[in-house]
């Protein structure tokens, strides 16, 4: 039992922190009955079984989903015996909503790549520079930057794994190569996504919530980079400076395809306006933007037989029996069969993480975890631990909680813990999505322990990020409250 508590000390700061935006701590305090100990223990049991997704091939929104339900029932039973459950239902009402807004927004961004993707947008990125034959620490440069510029834009999970497709194709299975460009990919996409509140869910809260102006956000630029370059530079000191075999792929964006990138910056311009200027949701650009996507799908499927009439008579005409086989494999674009191809289990899991914790949050336990934090520790080591915790528990539950607790602290500690939870993921394989996939495609070249050697390097980057970040921001943190 000593041994249990201990762990439970060890692990509940940041299995704690994850509760939905400005959900209220309810009426009946829970922390010290059994029915909210209960709770807790389904949480961390969940967690547990979240963590070991990799091992029990278990998708991690499973445990998720049922602890929510359990948790929600043993709190409307708790109500319900006090005579008070029009209380828990409100509460429950209110976190919900919050998790939609949050979700509609993801569900547009997820369809907008998914469309990319169908439209071979990835694939002609990648083919240009597998065309180009980069030396292997050019290559190791090359994609490492590129993760870092698109990852603001698209989400870390899909460029890691565009960059990562291009390595393992011209590294023939030198895994040292792979297992260090990995490494390199993971850090870069988690960075560039830390100065952006499209590049991550967290920043993306942090934004919808108003804490940073959309602009504000790059106060983080220089910091990410810092972030990227110091492990960077120090792990192409390791990288062969040779040329690999040349690899030639030729690839054919789909038509529309410049469009829907187009249509893309378009709906992200649509949310920004609509909370920089209308002060309204950014949910409402991204679903008008949905709109966008689903007006141009209907132009594409209405004008396809004419467009493949015209292609199919200049492919007879130059005698080209590729691109005649290539037209007769052509499908209608469907905006819908992109919806359907969003990462549900995500979605799903975030869904559960946001009830379950903004239950326990109900509870009580978000006020007491706090307390601990907040008002013993400065802001600045606790913002920093809660970003050396986000490498073992996920950044959106960290994020959630430091929202929900909305501590008195400076504008630039608001900036610090976005920096810090969206890169602190990195110092582990586990700690981020990018990571996480990587081991998958990548397997048997990119691994946990492959990744652990590198650890000690990637803190020096995430140290030397804060550094910058305290000294190039060091008047946003005399300024106290929420951003107006």
């Amino acid at each position: 039992m000593r041994m249990l508590i201990r762990f439970l000390t060890l692990l509940l700061p940041g299995l704690l922190l994850s509760v939905p935006a400005l959900a209220a701590t309810g009426p009946i305090d829970m922390t010290a009955s059994p029915a909210g100990l209960i709770a807790l223990a389904i949480f961390v049991l969940a967690y547990i079984l979240v963590m070991g997704e990799e091992k029990l091939h278990l998708r991690k929104s499973k445990p998720v989903l049922v602890a929510a339900g359990i948790i929600w029932v043993i709190i409307g039973a708790v109500y319900v015996g006090h005579d008070m459950p029009g209380t828990s239902e409100t509460a429950f009402r209110h976190t919900l909503l919050e998790f939609a807004e949050l979700m509609l927004f993801l569900l547009v961004a997820m369809t907008y790549i998914n469309a990319l993707e169908e439209r071979r947008v990835f694939d002609a990125l990648r083919a240009w520079m597998l065309q180009r034959g980069f030396r292997y620490r050019t290559l190791f440069w090359l994609t490492g930057i590129l993760a870092f510029l698109i990852s603001p834009i698209a989400d870390n999970l899909t460029t890691a794994l565009l960059m990562c497709a291009v390595v393992t194709k011209v590294a023939e299975g030198d895994s040292r190569f792979i297992n260090l460009c990995c490494i390199n990919i993971v850090v870069a996409a988690n960075a560039g996504g830390a100065f952006s509140p499209f590049g991550d869910i967290t920043t993306l809260m942090v934004w919808q919530a108003g804490m940073i102006n959309f602009y504000e956000f790059f106060a983080l630029l220089v910091p990410s980079i810092v972030n990227f370059a110091v492990p960077a530079v120090i792990m192409s000191l390791f990288v062969e400076d040779r040329a690999p075999s040349v690899v030639y792929e030729k690839v054919e964006m789909k038509r529309g395809a410049r469009r829907i990138l187009a249509l893309f910056l378009l709906t992200i311009a649509s949310a920004v306006a609509c909370h920089s200027l209308l002060h309204l949701p950014p949910v409402l650009g991204m679903m008008t933007g949905l709109g966008y996507l689903q007006f141009f799908g209907y132009f594409l499927r209405q004008t396809l037989p004419r467009s493949l009439e015209r292609k199919r008579a200049l492919a007879e005409q130059r005698g080209d029996e590729e691109a005649l086989r290539r037209l007769g494999g052509v499908v209608p674009f469907d905006v819908f069969n992109r919806v359907a191809r969003a990462e549900w289990d995500t979605l799903l899991f975030f869904y559960g993480v946001v009830m379950c914790v903004g239950g326990l949050g109900y509870m009580g336990y978000l006020e007491l975890m706090s307390h601990t934090l907040y008002t013993q520790w400065d802001a600045t080591s606790a913002n920093v631990f809660l970003g050396i915790v986000s490498a073992v528990i996920d950044n959106i539950p960290v994020m959630f909680a430091v929202l929900t607790m909305q501590p008195e602290m400076s504008h630039g500690h608001w900036l610090l813990i976005t920096l810090t939870a969206g890169v602190g993921g990195s110092l582990l394989s586990i700690g981020s999505a990018a990571g996480v996939a990587l081991m998958g495609a990548a397997r048997g070249h990119y691994t946990f322990l492959g990744h652990l050697r590198w650890t000690p390097v990637i803190l020096l980057g995430f140290i030397a990020s804060v550094l910058v970040h305290l000294w190039l921001n060091a008047d946003a943190f005399e300024v106290f409250g929420k951003v107006q």
